[in-house]
């Protein structure tokens, strides 16, 4: 395949459309497949798009690499191994025992961009990041959005630098000992500027999910779309050089293959580790409480019913987020009804979801299916007091920081940190950051930026929130208000806060039962009316104080590794001040 080559069953007619020119393409009938002369100049800088039928617009090539002039605009050629890279030595970081820090580049710095985002890797080093999680960095239309409107799979906005950029970004974080995740979107594409099919069949109406046809997976031509899919996630593990994927939402991802989509995108990710030589991690975002995803696919899997698992690395634990914020902030609207007990959050700490086959009073239905504690081992389940969805989308995109107090904060880090599974920050949070991070688009379409923000506010009725409080989506200030401010940084409670997370984040690299993987080494007590929870990790235990009042805690100590509040003494029993924890040995 060559980069002036371009799949287009649809078409009776593809003329190439480069540096001003119009040429004839050759067609491949049996594969569906255009192919331009190869005696054609394929270096970076050409401008070019395909011409299809009788048409007199050049449109972008599916797998463009860049868009300088947006989604709407010509392709141009770009050279991903024309980089000079200086990560020789780079020998990747695996997911046990690490911690993600989860950014938007276009609001992580006053600037966005990735060029800026660099300065602020030795920040991410000292608070004891590990793999640095990026938000979507693909072409959308306009000049901010959160990323998961992307249409143009294979490019790096321009906005934040384009491709050499990201290339930068990913060098830079690798010599200072930082992984890159990538989030991905492969579940739908963006509302303005999705050309696809009218090259080809990429939707399908076999199945159909919350944005209409679903990426054609398992139709007539699904083959060449599934080959799309998986060479795009060669393009950022491979000629990007990037540690790991995060998979959006891929519980919309509807496949009746023989093999599932992840399954084979598992199998060749793993196979080009072993090429590379160093770990390379895939993990799913689902909404299906699903241990499937993560099993192994060798050994007949795990647990009673031995089922065959997809082989993902790992997957995120939503109902973490659930049980932390029930019991921090008492919110029982919607989603959040169901962890209302303390004894949701002891159960999630222990067994990795809450729902895992049980009755959900949101979704009217069971949902869910257990974890084989027996087996699996703990960071395989990615967790969050915080993170992109679960704040921005709130009717205010409101963080935790704007009703809790600093020892309810450091609560929701501990638990986050020092908890079993794979902690996942969210930027500003180590910080108590007074920024919300709230839904934000910039749709140049009128009636897309009108139907955008009445959609938002349709998606909080069934969560009771006030709907004349939803800042529009398409204001510029709704994107302004969301960009971290730096300044804040070491300074009153966010100081406080940074401070904290700075010693969880060190306690973390010297004490290994917090990064013990077994569930068996995991045990939780709690008083349900005092308002008391006791994680007990190997030989350490951290207790917690949810309630409004001091509590005395049966948990004999020697040691106080950290605590919240200064007055927290060791003893044959902690006195706990209210809206505290300490962790003890």
């Amino acid at each position: 395949m060559s980069v002036y080559d371009v799949w287009a069953p649809k078409a009776t007619t593809v003329r190439l459309h480069l540096d001003g020119e119009l040429l004839p393409m050759t067609a491949e009938p049996e594969t569906g497949w255009w192919r331009a002369s190869a005696d054609l100049d394929r270096g970076p800088g050409h401008r070019y798009g395909f011409v299809l039928d009788d048409g007199d617009t050049p449109l972008p090539d599916p797998r463009s690499l860049r868009q300088p002039d947006g989604v709407h605009g010509l392709s141009e050629t770009y050279d991903p191994a024309a980089f000079a890279w200086s990560d020789d030595d780079w020998t990747g970081r695996q997911l046990a025992g690490s911690v993600i820090y989860e950014l938007h580049i276009g609001t992580f710095t006053p600037e966005g961009t990735l060029d800026s985002a660099i300065a602020k890797l030795p920040y991410l080093v000292e608070l004891g990041v590990d793999l640095v999680e990026l938000l979507p960095v693909n072409g959308v239309n306009g000049r901010w959005n959160w990323g998961y409107d992307g249409v143009d799979w294979f490019t790096v906005t321009d906005n934040y630098g384009g491709p050499e950029a990201y290339q930068r970004f990913v060098d830079a974080a690798h010599a200072a000992g930082l992984g890159v995740i990538q989030d991905v979107v492969y579940n739908h594409l963006g509302p303005s500027g999705n050309y696809l099919p009218l090259f080809g069949p990429y939707l399908s109406g076999k199945h159909a999910n919350t944005w209409g046809d679903n990426v054609n997976l398992d139709d007539d031509g699904a083959h060449e779309v599934r080959e799309f899919i998986l060479d795009n996630t060669a393009l950022w593990l491979h000629d990007y050089h990037v540690d790991g994927l995060r998979l959006d939402a891929v519980h919309a991802l509807k496949d009746d293959s023989d093999v599932h989509l992840l399954q084979e995108l598992a199998e060749r990710t793993a196979a080009l580790s072993a090429h590379l030589r160093r770990p390379l991690s895939l993990i799913a975002e689902s909404d299906l409480n699903d241990p499937t995803l993560i099993t192994p696919r060798d050994g007949g899997g795990f647990g009673p019913e031995h089922r065959q698992g997809y082989g993902l690395d790992a997957q995120w634990s939503d109902d973490f987020h659930h049980a932390v914020h029930v019991a921090l902030t008492g919110e029982t609207t919607g989603y959040y009804a169901d962890f209302e007990p303390l004894g949701a959050l002891a159960k999630v700490l222990t067994k990795g979801f809450f729902h895992d086959g049980t009755w959900s009073s949101f979704r009217e239905a069971d949902h869910g299916r257990p974890v084989d504690t027996e087996h699996m081992p703990t960071w395989r389940l990615v967790v969050a007091n915080q993170n992109h969805d679960q704040i921005g989308n709130r009717a205010i995109g409101d963080r935790l920081a704007a009703t809790l107090d600093d020892g309810q904060l450091i609560i929701a880090a501990t638990l986050t940190l020092a908890g079993p599974y794979t902690p996942m920050l969210f930027m500003g949070e180590e910080w108590a950051a007074s920024t919300p991070w709230q839904f934000f688009t910039s749709h140049p379409e009128h009636d897309l930026g009108e139907a955008t923000a009445k959609g938002r506010i349709a998606e909080f009725a069934k969560m009771g929130w006030d709907e004349s409080s939803v800042p529009d989506p398409q204001e510029p200030s709704t994107f302004e208000d969301s960009r971290l401010d730096w300044s804040e940084l070491e300074s009153g409670r966010h100081a406080v806060l940074l401070g904290a997370y700075r010693r969880l984040g060190a306690l973390r690299r010297t004490e290994p039962d917090l990064t013990d993987p077994r569930f068996a080494s995991v045990s939780v007590d709690f008083d349900a009316d005092a308002r008391w929870l006791v994680l007990t990790r190997g030989e350490l235990r951290i207790a917690i104080n949810f309630a409004d009042d001091e509590a005395r805690v049966a948990v004999p100590s020697s040691t106080i590794l950290f605590a919240s509040d200064a007055s927290i003494e060791p003893g044959s029993s902690l006195l706990l001040p209210a809206h505290s924890v300490a962790i003890v040995r």
